[in-house]
């Protein structure tokens, strides 16, 4: 007992030393001189930004239609390349590794205003950032903006997600147990799925998890039956009129996140609408609505339609039951940069906790 003690001290120790040793890339940053000097976003600066350039990487991954499917063989889990787009910060190395984010973006794509962005300001703030392009990695099974969402699946985004987790703790220069995961819309439904324990086991039976989770504007549409959570925090951002987004159901999610050992904290903008930091600077309206959805994910991770009990196991189930629970109206979406400035501070904030110990 004495041995497990130490050895668990020392385990913390590290951690503490790996903290310590990444905050000099943070304070070498030059910021405003109202700028707290953590992980609080600076505005987007085009000449910064451009010191902080990407490379395309791959990683092994698969695409599997449903969770299901996971861990079933290729014939059920295609051997898949993933594709992304990594964001190292200057000077980091195995001395000094540092902390890391996994972005996904939402049914529309990777945009340069929106995941690229984030990613260049998380590699000058001191944190590695790997954006994943889900649909980029599987263009032989569609293209165009209807049939991505029927073709590929959100157990295929988990995949790309737990791939690209993967991928960056077996990189020197990251901290394996400093990763977060955010997601934006789409990927933010994903982001709230992948705090389930039930997903995590599947996708990553040997234990690697994400630090922290976080979900912007992401609808709420699917309730788990096992409630068990990884324990990482979850940070859910959205905006008072967002369509697409109901409150009540959102706060139901995360009460079964919290019952089930995590914890999450919601943070709403009143005046906000969907997509408050993406390329749109009026308000106007896209796409159907999923809001009226709701699904179950059984015990065996089945997800089915509630009313219909339908399982959303094949494209043609999945056609049908999206087909008659999205709402024709659509939702509105616009860029509010004071939104954005906010909810910069509230997302700095939250992983500066999880990924750095500060704060409380």
């Amino acid at each position: 007992m004495w041995a497990l003690k130490t050895k668990r001290a020392a385990k913390a120790a590290a951690r503490i030393l790996r903290a310590a040793a990444v905050l000099p890339l943070l304070l070498a940053v030059t910021l405003p001189a109202a700028a707290d000097p953590g992980l609080v976003l600076p505005w987007p600066d085009a000449e910064a930004e451009s010191r902080s350039g990407g490379e395309d990487v791959t990683f092994a991954s698969q695409s599997p239609f449903a969770l299901t499917n996971v861990g079933n063989g290729d014939g059920q889990a295609p051997e898949t390349e993933g594709r992304g787009r990594l964001y190292l910060p200057p000077g980091a190395s195995a001395a000094v590794p540092v902390p890391a984010v996994v972005i996904l973006h939402g049914a529309s794509g990777v945009q340069s205003v929106r995941e690229l962005t984030y990613a260049r300001q998380f590699a000058a703030r001191g944190v590695a950032a790997l954006v994943v392009d889900v649909f980029g990695a599987r263009r032989d099974r569609a293209t165009g903006f209807i049939n991505r969402l029927l073709e590929i699946t959100e157990a295929m985004f988990l995949a790309d997600a737990y791939a690209g987790l993967q991928y960056l703790a077996g990189r020197p220069e990251i901290d394996a147990e400093r990763i977060a995961l955010i997601g934006f819309s789409y990927g933010g439904m994903v982001s709230i799925y992948a705090a389930f324990a039930q997903v995590a086991e599947r996708y990553a039976p040997e234990g690697l998890r994400f630090a922290a989770h976080v979900a912007f504007y992401a609808p709420c549409i699917a309730e788990f039956e096992d409630s068990r959570a990884t324990g990482a925090p979850l940070l859910m951002l959205y905006g008072g009129r967002d369509a697409i987004v109901d409150p009540q159901r959102c706060a139901r999610v995360a009460a079964q996140i919290e019952n089930g050992g995590g914890s999450v904290e919601t943070v709403v903008y009143p005046e906000a609408v969907h997509q408050w930091d993406g390329r749109f600077s009026s308000e106007r309206e896209i796409g159907r609505n999923l809001a009226g959805c709701r699904f179950v994910v059984d015990r065996d991770g089945t997800v089915r339609d509630k009313g219909l009990w339908l399982p959303m196991s094949s494209v043609f189930l999945r056609k049908v039951i999206l087909g008659l629970c999205a709402d024709s109206e659509g939702y509105l979406i616009g860029r509010n940069d004071a939104v954005r400035a906010r909810s910069n501070r509230a997302l700095g904030r939250f992983l500066e906790q999880a990924l750095l110990g500060r704060g409380s």
